[in-house]
């Protein structure tokens, strides 16, 4: 097994919880099972936007036949795929990583893919890439591949990853907004017109000052610890000001009138896995599962190397532990996820926010499933955190992400620009997979160009080839139908 490299030392083994303790391997990896628990739960509050996000962009668009999805199943859907795959990546891969609805591949789903066809037609898609993703797998291309890739590239993912989440922290809670229209001279501002301005936006600046005075203690639990108080600060400030509910964004910080709520499975089973082939051509089929396949690919070993490494999990060489295992339990998300009406579930980013809190092992994202399952029946709860209190954990996550620019050769022509671009086109472009494209061909180029083609391993080539596809999609969309 490949050796382990973590920021602590081993601790003690646990009192009392030996068989725990052996199987998640938590005293090895220097962590407690104070830290895995933080870990879990700051991980679940950073990513449960995503039980109000994924029945708004599903349930919002209608299939070929004007069809649409009932959001209250469509957050049935989302909080079980994620509780039961998220609690598989912990046993099974024992990696702190958690799964759910892939943002952007819901959008694909929702809105270029439903248009064609019957939202089951659609669904049975996702369900196809996933078995495919699997097949990848079983096979080892997917784990060969990601070891394909030079260190130095690994780390630029971590970056451009750290910049792509603070982003989102900084949006989600309007502390950066797209200026609407086509006159504006930027394509972002401050605030929603050029100043700060609100009650929320003073929620997640106390948020941020709150998580960095509590890192810079170095107090245990800071990121959690910041994003409770933001979130009681959120209740108070909406009970006595008056403020539009519009303004907090998807969640509204009110306390709920009841706590628990009846789950709705009535979309579990609803797909068909090759009814798509009668409503559109086998080249537009091909076309759209390839899509789903390379965004979710490369998306997902952006986030699972970005966590690994911000975990001290990698080994010597760059190597994420028992990768095999959590490529498998990822594709299998996709799959389940199709099956389910929640679209592809996938690693996520936000998963490194339980990192910051400690967390080493599988056992975190146990916990964190575990919330996901009360989740069905607490609905009411789990969605109180408004995105203003748990932005504050994604930009303390974005700065530890962040600090491993450090590791990257700038000196290099061959390794700074593609590193540059790695990291630059994640935020700028709103996209990990376009980053890493872009990473990757241009290394390939200028490798070439160097005279140095031999070191650039056959499956770089094969993969900066794919992206070319995938950056040319529209054309060759075009081209082909």
């Amino acid at each position: 097994m490949a050796r382990q490299i973590t920021d602590k030392a081993p601790a003690p083994p646990l009192p009392g919880l030996p068989l725990l303790d052996r199987y998640f391997r938590i005293s090895e990896r220097g962590s407690t099972l104070g830290r895995e628990v933080r870990g879990g739960f700051a991980t679940f509050f950073t990513m449960a936007y995503i039980l109000v996000l994924n029945p708004i962009i599903l349930g919002g668009a209608k299939d070929k036949f004007g069809e649409q999805l009932s959001g209250t199943q469509l957050a049935t859907a989302t909080a079980l795929v994620a509780a039961v795959m998220t609690v598989l990546m912990g046993i099974g891969g024992n990696l702190p990583l958690a799964l759910a609805a892939g943002l952007g591949l819901n959008a694909v789903v929702a809105f270029q893919i439903a248009p064609q066809m019957s939202w089951a037609d659609a669904m049975g898609l996702v369900v196809l890439e996933g078995l495919i993703i699997c097949a990848l797998v079983v096979t080892g291309l997917r784990e060969a591949v990601m070891h394909a890739i030079p260190q130095p590239l690994k780390q630029a993912i971590s970056v451009g990853i750290g910049l792509f989440i603070a982003f989102i922290g900084f949006i989600d809670a309007g502390f950066v907004s797209r200026i609407p229209g086509p006159t504006g001279s930027t394509p972002v501002q401050l605030g929603s017109d050029g100043r700060l301005s609100g009650w929320p936006v003073v929620v997640f600046c106390v948020g941020v000052l709150l998580t960095i005075a509590l890192m810079a203690r170095k107090a245990k639990g800071a990121l959690l610890i910041s994003i409770v108080v933001s979130t009681v600060l959120a209740i108070v400030i909406n009970e006595i000001a008056d403020i539009r509910p519009e303004a907090w964004g998807l969640t509204v910080p009110t306390l709920p009138d009841s706590v628990v709520d009846t789950p709705d499975f009535g979309l579990l089973g609803s797909f068909s896995l090759f009814g798509a082939f009668q409503q559109v051509g086998v080249v537009t089929i091909v076309l759209l599962i390839f899509t789903l396949i390379l965004s979710d690919f490369f998306d997902t070993m952006g986030t699972v190397v970005g966590v690994s490494n911000e975990a001290g999990l990698l080994d010597a060489e760059g190597r994420v532990p028992g990768l095999g295992r959590v490529l498998l339990i990822d594709g299998a998300a996709a799959a389940l996820g199709g099956a389910a009406s929640a679209s592809s579930n996938t690693s996520y980013i936000e998963s490194a926010a339980g990192v910051g809190e400690g967390a080493r092992t599988g056992f975190a994202s146990v916990v964190t499933g575990a919330l996901f399952g009360l989740a069905l029946f607490l609905t009411p709860l789990a969605t109180v955190v408004p995105a203003q209190a748990a932005a504050p954990a994604l930009i303390a996550v974005g700065f530890l992400l962040m600090s491993q620019v450090r590791s990257i050769d700038w000196e290099r022509i061959d390794i700074a620009v593609p590193a540059f671009l790695t990291i630059a086109l994640m935020p700028f472009s709103y996209s990990i997979s376009n980053g890493i494209g872009a990473g990757f061909i241009s290394y390939v180029v200028i490798k070439t160009v160097l005279g140095k083609a031999r070191e650039v391993h056959w499956l770089l080539w094969g993969t900066a080839a794919l992206f070319v596809v995938y950056f040319a999609i529209d054309p060759l969309e075009r081209l082909l139908t």
